[in-house]
């Protein structure tokens, strides 16, 4: 799959809704950037943690759907343990997802989130559950 299918994919999905564009991709990472808006804020006026989480996990996620045949298997997110860094407060951030385990079953996955800066923001371990669809 390519990446504007991909993206074609996360359209009216929780993906657009945040703003998510996947960008580039190789058989073991993904890269995605996401635009910050006040939509993503939290009362302190900096991006909230659960955006963060959803942005890694959205990018660990798609890595593993591009990696095997969705005709034959689902891909569904088991665990993501996060790190909040620094805050981030304007731009857009880049989130990079590399394979660390590709078992038959599971993927896991170490997500970095930067600013456009290149200050780390996040960073976090996405653990995937491959299923046969039945």
């Amino acid at each position: 799959m390519k990446i504007e299918a991909l993206n074609e994919a996360c359209k009216d999905t929780f993906m657009d809704l945040l703003g998510i564009v996947f960008t580039r991709h190789t058989d073991t990472s993904l890269e995605a950037e996401m635009k910050i808006t006040p939509s993503l804020y939290q009362p302190m006026g900096v991006v909230h943690g659960g955006a963060l989480i959803s942005l890694a996990e959205s990018v660990g996620s798609a890595a593993s759907y591009l990696l095997v045949d969705p005709e034959q298997y689902n891909v569904l997110g088991s665990s993501v343990n996060s790190q909040h860094i620094a805050p981030a407060r304007e731009g857009k951030l880049v989130a990079h997802a590399n394979l660390v385990v590709k078992a038959d079953f599971k993927h896991v996955w170490d997500v970095t989130i930067k600013d456009d800066t290149g200050k780390l923001i996040s960073i976090s371990r996405v653990t995937n559950s491959v299923k046969p669809k039945k």
